[in-house]
């Protein structure tokens, strides 16, 4: 069995699953939001098309909801079939929030959404507003237990190692649930769905204000009023969620704010953890990254061309305009100042403690075999010693440990510079949403708005990219690298199902798009249903 090829089709798979699926799942968050905004003004004015605007959102939803679900499906599924060891290993774990998600959320949705669907002049107006809500809820809830299993991926914590079964068992549950991790991923998350879907509608309407034969734009002007300003605080508090999630990074994932900044050289520390000379370290705005230098020793090495803003990255990692936040090279060497006051040891020691813990498992396991309970209490004292490190052991190189940097670095200023032109966006067609008349003319902001509807997803795309293949190796952080969680499985297989996938999801995806865009095209009923 080749492991690297293994390993390479494995992620390969798991990433086209996760990234078709999160084609679906932001446009369900975030138009879910505004589908069920539009109903509450229909219940509370009682006006006939305010109705039929929430059931053309409401179609655009279930559109998106139904081929949403069934790569969610397949993903889960994958851990199993393609990281059995990963399952094994944390399976206690992981599978708590995943087994929540599943009872709670997903029934909330099963039960309310054939209410929201074939509930209209059935139910009471009430009870059929309070069936959306519960079901964009439920969808909100489903999110944030997957979210909270992925953060725990990011930052283990609240579990113990069984060295009998080696397992992790779950110790603390809501130290689990109220990570810091867990927290911002959520919130940061939840509120780019919640631009997404802004983006998105008011796409929708600027492709009606554009019609030159004016049908639906009565629609589109008054749905751009509530779109906009939830559009705006939306991209807002993506922003400031952002900004605290960068700031979570650098505290627990140094390596991935290295890896997106190109940063490999930050100089030294002073006693307080601080850098030296006091200057703090820039912001690389945006930057060309040099392809001849592999390993660069310096920040300007690493680039062809970079802007920079003075002290912005210390502010962004330590919320100290002379902050220290280490390079690439400091995290590999070590030797740096840490906030908490300790030094910082090298990648190669970790591999040494990571090494010495693996062994100590063997050794515990030979010893409880034989029955040498002291010998076994001995080899165990050293696990526990050095299991934080435990994933390291299985690093044959210490450069392994580096993320992709190019694709990080990028993927992260897009997503950053996509977010700023969305906050613009929103702001202008809020602002002209009071002078409906004047924006019914605009037709350049209407072709604007059709154009950062795909860029919405390039942005939610490259979101997620940071998060996940900025902390590569790692399918848990420092303590299971992908190589030692994979499936021993035939790479054939993997690459079968890989292209069955391919064609399945693209399948899938395109059937999306055109039955999305003759829903579109038809727009709202000229008379509810």
């Amino acid at each position: 069995m080749n492991l690297d090829a293994l390993v390479g089709w494995s992620r390969a798979q798991f990433a086209l699953t996760a990234m078709y699926h999160w084609l679906f799942v932001p446009l369900t968050l975030g138009l879910g939001v505004i589908m069920a905004i539009v109903e509450t003004i229909y219940y509370r004015n009682g006006k006939p098309e305010w109705k039929r605007y929430a059931q053309f959102w409401q179609k655009l939803f279930g559109i998106n909801f139904a081929i949403g679900v069934a790569t969610g499906i397949i993903l889960e599924f994958e851990f199993g079939t393609n990281w059995s060891n990963y399952s094994l290993f944390v399976g206690d774990i992981f599978g708590a929030p995943l087994a929540i998600e599943g009872i709670l959320a997903f029934f909330m949705e099963a039960t309310f959404i054939a209410v929201m669907f074939f509930g209209w002049n059935k139910v009471s107006r009430g009870f059929h507003l309070v069936s959306t809500w519960l079901v964009i809820i439920g969808a909100s809830i489903s999110a944030v237990w997957i979210l909270i299993a992925n953060a725990w991926m990011q930052e283990p914590i609240g579990m113990t190692f069984n060295p009998d079964t080696m397992r992790n068992e779950m110790s603390d549950f809501w130290a689990l649930v109220f990570s810091s991790t867990a927290i911002n991923k959520f919130w940061h998350t939840i509120t780019s769905c919640w631009t997404l879907g802004s983006v998105f509608a008011l796409g929708v309407c600027g492709i009606y204000l554009l019609r030159k034969d004016g049908k639906h734009k009565e629609f589109a002007l008054k749905n751009v009023k509530i779109i906009a300003p939830f559009g705006l605080v939306a991209s807002l508090l993506t922003a400031y969620t952002g900004d605290t999630s960068a700031y979570n990074v650098a505290q627990k994932q140094p390596m991935k704010l290295a890896a997106m900044e190109a940063l490999y050289d930050a100089g030294e520390t002073d006693a307080q953890g601080l850098t030296a000379d006091g200057k703090g370290l820039p912001l690389s705005v945006f930057g060309v990254l040099n392809p001849a230098k592999k390993s660069p020793q310096s920040r300007q090495d690493a680039f062809l061309f970079n802007i920079e803003v003075p002290r912005v990255l210390s502010i962004l990692g330590t919320r100290n305009p002379s902050g220290y936040v280490p390079g690439i090279n400091n995290i590999l060497e070590g030797g740096y100042m840490k906030p908490d006051g300790t030094m910082a040891v090298s990648v190669d020691t970790m591999m040494m403690r990571g090494r010495k813990a693996i062994m100590a498992l063997n050794e515990y396991s030979l010893a409880k075999q034989v029955g040498n309970e002291e010998a076994a209490e001995e080899y165990k004292a050293i696990i526990d010693e050095n299991y934080p490190y435990f994933g390291y052991g299985y690093i044959k190189d210490k450069n392994e440990v580096v993320p992709p940097v190019g694709i990080t670095y990028y993927s992260f200023r897009i997503m950053v510079g996509l977010g700023m032109l969305f906050i613009l966006v929103f702001l202008v067609a809020w602002l002209l949403s009071f002078k409906p008349e004047k924006l019914g003319r605009m037709r350049w902001f209407h072709i604007v708005t059709i154009v950062c509807m795909p860029f919405a997803w390039m942005a939610s795309q490259s979101g997620w990219i940071v998060a996940e293949v900025g902390r590569q190796p790692w399918t848990i952080q420092n303590l299971l690298p992908v190589q030692a969680a994979v499936s021993k499985l035939e790479v054939s297989s993997v690459v079968i199902t890989f292209f069955v996938f391919l064609v399945l999801f693209t399948a899938l995806l395109i059937a999306e798009v055109n039955i999305m865009r003759k829903a579109i095209k038809k727009g709202p009923e000229t008379e509810s249903h």
